[in-house]
């Protein structure tokens, strides 16, 4: 293998990397849909999403 070769490869296997990272941290970021149910000092709060 060539040393250009092995150089694309690890860039390529970078850049699929950091794409997988960002979709994880995305979703975990986004509110979530449906019913959100809090219990806290308040009390019992129910929200539609």
């Amino acid at each position: 293998m060539s040393r250009n070769n092995v150089l694309s490869l690890a860039v390529g296997a970078l850049i699929v990397a950091v794409t997988v990272l960002g979709y994880q941290v995305y979703q975990d970021r986004k509110e979530p849909k449906g019913v959100q149910i809090n219990l806290g000092q308040g009390g019992l709060s129910i929200e539609k999403k």
